[in-house]
């Protein structure tokens, strides 16, 4: 009697390719159909990165003009309990609004040189103001566009308001009445000591100085002018975008493999025929299995000796 053929079993692998190269893996329809959605797929993770690249630009904009704000409105503090002379500038100095009183020396007025400022390059006009203490402070007193337009500061005692900086790494030194760093140990050579360790950057000045000289705003912070979170944003959907190429490479690489599912190749595959041994081919192997007796059939699944059923 006939026996019915067995139902194919719907969880059954599906068998695998033949392995061959990646560049005709690539070009197969599938592959190339895969790469047109990824290729989406990135485009749309780089724009949406750029996006937020732009707000983080615009956000970190916003919040530093807010600090400006906040600086310029805040009350100045006396320039002693703030920093000394000598004394080693640190960072939570840096934008404080401080006061001091001295008189400046127009003789050793300096301009530092390649200074940009609204887009233009000029000078920054640097000039000594002997405090009440005896001690030294650089004061930025503004932006020139050209030497002709640094006046002289004002004459006799000066009630000065600015915001503190850090000394600069030392340039190239003073030279003709012009130097290329804001560097309290170079300006020690010129001017004498003792000297601060910062300078400051004049916001005000009683009696007023000359109005040609543009006020030059406090200075920005490092990494103030992005906004981190929307920077990460912009990081993450970049990654995402570089994930899905690379993903596309993976289904590639395992297209040429022939991995695509787990399952035995072809029954006709030449790798089939290799893995029967030798003599023994898909045709001869089938029929070996064909003719295996009955009764050892019965007894193998039964678990005892064949030929003892």
């Amino acid at each position: 009697m006939t026996q019915p053929e067995p139902a194919a079993d719907p969880w059954a692998s599906r068998p695998l390719r033949e392995p061959t190269t990646m560049l005709r893996a690539a070009v197969r329809p599938r592959m190339l159909g895969v790469l047109v959605l990824l290729l989406l797929a990135a485009a749309v993770c780089g724009r949406l990165g750029a996006w937020q690249l732009d707000r983080a630009h615009v956000r970190g904009a916003a919040a530093e003009e807010r600090r400006t704000e906040r600086l310029e409105g805040a009350p100045a503090a006396a320039l002693a309990d703030v920093l000394r002379p000598q004394q080693s500038f640190t960072g939570e100095m840096a934008g404080r609004k401080v006061a001091a009183t001295g008189t400046y020396d127009a003789a050793g007025q300096l301009l530092v040189t390649h200074r940009p400022h609204d887009g233009r390059t000029g000078y920054l006009v640097l000039t000594p103001l002997r405090t009440s203490g005896g001690a030294v402070l650089p004061v930025v007193r503004g932006w020139v566009a050209s030497p002709a337009e640094a006046g002289a500061p004002p004459a006799g005692q000066v009630d000065v308001t600015g915001f503190l900086e850090a000394s600069e790494a030392a340039g190239e030194g003073t030279a003709d009445g012009r130097t290329d760093a804001i560097s309290s140990a170079e300006l020690l050579n010129s001017w004498g000591g003792p000297i601060y360790t910062g300078y400051v950057q004049l916001a005000s000045s009683s009696p007023a100085q000359d109005p040609d000289l543009d006020v030059v705003p406090p200075a920005d912070r490092p990494g103030t002018g992005l906004n981190l979170q929307n920077l990460l944003y912009a990081a993450q959907w970049w990654v995402f975008g570089v994930f899905a190429i690379v993903l596309w490479l993976r289904v590639v690489r395992d297209e040429a493999r022939g991995t695509r599912g787990a399952g035995r190749l072809p029954t006709d595959s030449p790798v089939a025929a290799a893995d029967a041994g030798p003599g023994r081919g898909p045709a001869t192997a089938g029929a070996a299995d064909a003719a295996e007796p009955p009764s050892r059939v019965r007894s193998s699944a039964a678990g005892g000796t064949p030929g003892t059923a």
